[in-house]
């Protein structure tokens, strides 16, 4: 006699995936399901869902790393399952950690001594580590201020409009006052003069950018280090700098040894970089390094015992992966000064690629300069037709990710394109998409005019005429007629030339 066996509702073998029940039911998307499904159809599931996202090859909005080396995979995976902090169960991985440290700040000109160690930390990005150097800056002002015998409630912290949003983070959730020193059309990065103006008793630090997030470009570091060090003499004050070295820590080093922005000059203090950016690793790694001992209060590290030996630790998480800071060593002394010079050299040159081919159309201005972050930033010449957030959303359509922005005050009137010019954006990848701009372009030039703005125009009027200003309903009506209206003179005209 033969046995027939029919399947369990939660039979856990699956012959095919989308030959089962799995792909026909809808899961739950916020609650936990109460049964549980086949690991072969809760990944193809996800892993189907997730074809939906971008290339991360192709997002030219990020600054963050998205190809490495086979082998540094390996090594990441591997290490998947370590949790950086036992540093006692894994001390190894807490030695590449301070190696990485010590690499990082003699590439910065730290004033070390040949058996002194650097003082800095691993953290989960450039953000965590500008938490930690503003807290620093914060606790030793604070100190100083309370040994004087003078109020300590009102620490603020001077820096460009153009500042990452990180800087709006900590001075809100860390109560320290943001003064900002606004842009101006044609110049989009801190003034040094005008941020040395801003600075006052109660200023803990100036912050510098080295490589805007907006255009690229470098802050002049030493000429803001020059200023500051007369005003300090003049007023007795010890206002000091901190680096924002995000994108640019791993870029100046190779591709401008020359340019004085890190520990070489006196009041530069602490600095920070993304080693996730041009540091080469994916996403989760930033350092945060420290001139001395001194510019570091002790009443901010931490000394724990419970997970075996005594471990100081200074960060604002506790829990974190070891893969980031295994490939970041990996990074260090696979490429060492020449292969991060050679891959620095070729970013450069690609940005430039990209930055004639946009001047040949002779359609945009670019706002980005040949020295600092190897980007191109650019804006239309003449945007009243379309606007650059029509490019930015068309190219879409080719798999380009292309951000489109307003810079801050006082310079939100301009509008830009940026692309980010990664190690894995080839030559060939640039001069694919400067075709696919000037197709873009090409086909705006043929649709109308953007309707949205000429309707805002007209409800201006009406408000400044006294009449009344149109609904948003009447607003859409007005849109899909004229919508209508164009489509339909199209097909006729297609039909009259058939």
């Amino acid at each position: 006699m033969v046995l027939s066996k029919t399947a369990s509702q939660t039979d856990v073998s699956v012959h095919s995936t989308f030959a089962s029940r799995y792909v026909r039911n809808s899961l739950p998307r916020f609650k936990m399901p109460e049964s549980s499904i086949p690991k072969e159809a809760a990944f193809q599931i996800i892993n189907d869902e997730l074809m939906l996202d971008g290339n991360p090859r192709l997002n030219l909005a990020s600054f963050v790393t998205t190809w490495m080396e086979p082998e540094c995979n390996k090594l990441i995976m591997d290490a998947i399952n370590k949790n950086y902090v036992d540093m006692d169960e894994y001390p190894v991985t807490t030695e590449l950690q301070n190696r990485c440290v010590n690499m990082i700040a003699h590439l910065f000109n730290a004033p070390l001594g040949d058996s002194e160690a650097a003082v800095g930390v691993g953290t989960v990005g450039s953000s965590e580590a500008i938490m930690l150097a503003g807290l620093a800056f914060k606790r030793k002002w604070q100190n100083k201020r309370k040994a004087e015998g003078k109020p300590y409630d009102k620490p603020n912290i001077v820096t460009g409009a153009n500042v990452q949003v990180c800087w709006e983070k900590f001075a809100r959730y860390f109560e320290v006052e943001l003064k900002e020193v606004k842009l101006r059309e044609g110049y989009y990065v801190m003034d040094p003069v005008k941020a040395v103006e801003m600075v006052d008793e109660n200023t803990i630090c100036v912050a510098a950018i080295l490589g805007s997030t907006l255009n690229g470009e470098f802050e002049d570091v030493k000429l803001l280090n020059d200023l500051l060090v007369e005003k300090n003499k003049e007023t007795g004050w010890d206002t000091a700098i901190h680096v924002d070295a995000a994108s640019g820590g791993f870029i100046a080093p190779f591709l401008y040894p020359e340019l004085e922005w890190d520990f070489r000059l006196p009041l530069v203090k602490s600095i920070n970089v993304s080693g996730h950016k041009y540091g080469l690793v994916y996403a989760g790694i930033g350092w945060v390094i420290w001139r001395s001992k001194e510019d570091l209060p002790d009443e901010l590290i931490f000394h724990i015992n419970y997970l075996g030996a005594d471990q100081p630790t200074f960060t604002l998480n506790f829990s974190k992966g070891s893969s980031q800071i295994i490939a970041q060593y990996y990074q260090l002394i696979r490429l060492g000064h020449e292969g991060y010079k050679n891959v620095m050299e070729n970013c450069h040159e690609n940005a430039m690629v990209l930055k004639q081919g946009l001047e040949r159309t002779g359609r945009f201005n670019i706002l980005s300069n040949d020295e600092g972050v190897p980007l191109v930033a650019f804006s239309l010449k003449d945007n009243k037709r379309h606007d650059e957030f029509e490019i930015s959303e068309m190219l879409r359509r080719y798999g380009w990710i292309v951000p489109a922005y307003t810079m801050p005050a006082d310079a939100q009137h301009i509008t830009v394109l940026r692309v980010v010019i990664r190690e894995d954006f080839s030559r060939t990848l640039a001069e694919r998409l400067v075709l696919d701009i000037q197709k873009v372009v090409h086909e705006l030039d043929a649709l109308p005019a953007k309707l949205n703005c000429k309707l805002a125009t007209e409800n201006r009027e009406q408000i400044k005429n006294g009449s009344a200003k149109k609904s948003a309903i009447e607003t859409q009506r007005e849109i899909t007629a004229y919508w209508r209206k164009y489509v339909t003179e199209r097909k006729a005209n297609k039909t009259q030339i058939c």
